[in-house]
């Protein structure tokens, strides 16, 4: 054998292994080189046996028939750009004259098959161009968040999107939203990730934990109100529209309205005033919104209805004013009582985990995008973190969050407990953290045992 031999059959091993048990780092190392060749060699009778080409035009015949030459072949869509990322390949086309993006996002599938990647999504960048991005590996089973992440204020990123690319949390785009799952599917997971990526902001958070606190308390270093059972949940809720109110107040009295001032500069929420004068913003996390919805007697009714009506003018009302709801639930159909179909209406970012039957689905997406309810009953009960998330446009991903304990949870909020805003409304719901606890010592001591 020669040097060159072994050097060959060494490095083919090495890519063999790396593929099986290092999927990323194959991909970074021969996975994006032999996919760049594979997209560029095939391009051309790929996208004609996708049906992704156009017949020459007649321009172009008749000068073939004057020239006595062949008749021109299809064209097929002209490459503007073909770049290789952390994950896969991002194939950025021009369309021909009469092609529309439909057309390729329908031969999606086709084109995954044909170019033998793992994945293949299409979405439209501008008119006539379009923006094809293609995973190498099932970027899904083991979730690495990017380094570094285009994080801003109210923006937090918390999942990975099956095309490779971070799947961000944007409060100020999408102010309220709701998250579904079934016992065991990830969502307590998706909620850690998103506490730890508000944790380093400004902003205060509010928690409403039914289950005897077992999920949000943990993390009560940063937290700003606390509630864990219904009757301090309505009392809390009754104060944040307090808090509310008197935001609103704070925008009027700055609001700027004279002929001098510039259309620009008028305020009309938090974000528009000053620095130095805005309220911290305030996100509102329930972590079990049928626990607020059941009742079992009158009483209990009186106190379900208070609630919900506060949630639904927080839902309402409390963007402008900088206070955002994040729901979650394992169901939220109009089962639990009047007013929940109102609030589902207002919360307009949709997440599901794998959900139990297609109603609890529907609940989520039905009123959205029939595609994301097939998509979110098809979660395997195995793959726990994975989720479809979507948005009232009806555009919808799949995505998994990185799985974060909830050791590393509060860690993250103890390390930033310093940055938890006081404010004098939520002051009675604020937890009380204790001191770190001494080592346990045994009440009593056992003899030695003597012979």
């Amino acid at each position: 054998m020669t040097a060159f031999t072994v050097t060959l059959v060494l490095v083919v091993a090495a890519a063999g292994l790396l593929r099986w048990r290092r999927p990323a780092w194959y991909w970074l190392t021969f996975g994006v080189t032999f996919a760049a060749l594979r997209v560029l060699i095939r391009y051309a009778s790929v996208m004609d046996a996708c049906g992704l080409t156009v017949p020459p035009s007649r321009w172009r015949l008749a000068l073939a028939r004057i020239a006595d030459r062949p008749a021109p072949e299809s064209r097929v869509p002209r490459i503007l750009r073909l770049r290789p990322t952390r994950t896969g390949l991002v194939l950025r086309l021009k369309l021909r004259p009469g092609q529309d993006a439909f057309d390729v996002a329908a031969a999606s599938d086709r084109l995954r098959h044909s170019f033998s990647m793992y994945g293949v999504t299409s979405r439209e960048v501008r008119s006539g161009v379009v923006e094809l991005r293609m995973t190498g590996y099932d970027v899904l089973k083991r979730v690495q968040m990017p380094a570094k992440a285009d994080t801003r204020p109210m923006r937090v990123p918390v999942a990975l999107r099956e095309d490779g690319s971070v799947h961000y949390r944007d409060y100020r785009a999408v102010p309220h939203a709701l998250t579904l799952g079934a016992t065991e599917s990830g969502k307590s997971v998706y909620q850690r990730n998103l506490v730890a990526g508000l944790a380093p902001m400004d902003v205060a958070l509010v928690g409403i934990d039914c289950k005897q606190g077992v999920e949000l308390f943990p993390l009560a270093r940063r937290f700003s109100a606390l509630a864990d059972n219904p009757d301090t949940a309505a009392e809390l809720l009754d104060a944040l529209v307090d808090h509310m109110q008197g935001v609103y107040q704070l925008i009027r009295a700055e609001q700027r309205i004279s002929v001098a001032v510039p259309d620009a500069d008028i305020a009309a929420d938090i974000w528009d005033l000053p620095e130095e004068l805005r309220p911290v913003p305030v996100v509102v996390l329930v972590d079990e919104v049928a626990e607020l919805a059941l009742f079992a007697n009158k009483e209990e009714e009186k106190r379900r209805d208070r609630i919900i009506t506060a949630l639904v003018r927080l839902a309402q009302l409390g963007r402008a004013a900088g206070i955002y709801l994040e729901i979650c639930g394992q169901r939220f159909g109009s089962e639990l009582g009047k007013g929940i179909t109102m609030l589902r209406a207002q919360l307009t970012g949709r997440t599901a985990h794998r959900v139990n039957d297609e109603t609890s689905a529907n609940m989520a997406f039905g009123d959205i995008s029939p595609d994301a309810v097939l998509a979110a009953i098809q979660i395997p009960a195995e793959l726990r973190g994975v989720a479809i998330a979507g948005d009232a446009t009806g555009g919808w991903h799949r995505i998994r969050a990185p799985h974060t304990s909830l050791r590393q949870a509060v860690n993250v909020c103890n390390k930033h407990a310093d940055r938890t805003p006081e404010l004098p409304v939520l002051e009675p719901f604020r937890p009380a953290v204790a001191a770190p606890s001494a080592p346990r010592v045994p009440l009593s001591k056992a003899a030695p045992v003597t012979a």
